[in-house]
């Protein structure tokens, strides 16, 4: 059981600090992780060549590791995964040269070795060969290409184009984040790399996605410094909406706290505290389907 209460915590580490403030759990003793616990279940046990084998399903307690990292001065992110198409792009500069696909190393590596705490999955666009020609076409301008018309086939708002340079054996890559309609900007130089060895694409690959995880974690970081008071009615007799709402309400990392403010025939109030902008508010209940009118002092939900 101890080992199953420390390989659980140190698996929501993974999920929810980012890299640099990682701490390992093995410096946790185990009274302080026990602590943290909601509850935990014994799912499946048997008995394989002799062997006691069981899977356990451990529930941490969201607000007392929020709390727990707090004192630690480390910023815990809300633990979302993310689907997303990712366009790998080598380009060998003495050969001024494109590879996509098969052809390029990062596209058949890319989700070889993928770590099961990672929040984000890439889809990797299908083989076409109009897209090398668009490419080919735009090689002297790549940084500033769009990539519209390549983007524009698959289904997502949000995606990664890396753009690797290869030079000798050295290595920069550019790459273009638009995460939640934010594009950010990444740049990162290896040296001394063979390209022509997998386990060297590897070790680039796994350093990047580590920074895309990054970025990602900090587009979603629960900071308890914000506080932002919310008033809001939802109408009494619409039970089912009411109970979807207070689930959610217990849900959401980003609600430190709430209570029912009055309740009336007509209107049950609700004041919470959030730990986020207005407009992240908003965004976050709205794409839970509420639909919420700010339009009076009291917000309403309906």
């Amino acid at each position: 059981m101890i080992l199953h209460l420390k390989k659980a915590f140190n698996y929501l580490l993974l999920q929810i600090t980012i890299s640099n403030d990682r701490i390992d759990s093995k410096n946790i003793d185990l009274k302080t992780v026990r602590g943290l616990v909601d509850s935990f279940s014994i799912e499946d046990e048997k008995f394989i060549n002799k062997k006691y084998i069981s899977k356990f399903n451990i529930k941490f307690n969201k607000k007392k590791v929020i709390n727990f990292l707090n004192k630690k001065n480390i910023i815990s992110s809300i633990p979302i995964n993310k689907e997303l198409v990712l366009l790998p792009i080598l380009i060998d500069i003495e050969n001024n040269q494109i590879s996509l696909f098969s052809e390029n190393i990062f596209y058949k590596l890319w989700n070889y070795n993928e770590k099961n705490y990672f929040l984000l999955n890439y889809v990797l666009p299908n083989e076409d060969l109009e897209d090398i020609k668009i490419l080919q076409k735009n090689i002297d301008n790549i940084e500033q290409y769009k990539f519209l018309e390549i983007l524009d086939k698959y289904n997502y708002k949000d995606y990664i184009v890396v753009i690797i340079y290869k030079y000798k054996n050295k290595v920069r890559i550019l790459t273009k984040l638009n995460l939640n309609n934010q594009l950010f900007i990444l740049n990162e130089v290896f040296k001394d790399i063979n390209l022509k060895e997998n386990e060297s694409a590897l070790v680039i690959i796994d350093k990047l996605k580590i920074n895309y995880e990054n970025q990602w974690k900090k587009l979603n970081q629960i900071n308890t410094s914000i506080k932002l008071p919310i008033t809001l009615s939802i109408n009494s007799k619409n039970i089912k909406l009411i109970n979807k709402f207070e689930k959610k309400l217990s849900e959401f990392e980003l609600i430190s706290n709430y209570n029912i403010e009055n309740i009336s025939s007509d209107n049950t109030v609700y004041k919470l505290m959030y730990n986020g902008t207005p407009d992240k508010f908003l965004q976050q209940f709205r794409s839970n389907g509420f639909n919420i009118d700010t339009s009076y002092k009291i917000w309403k939900i309906k």
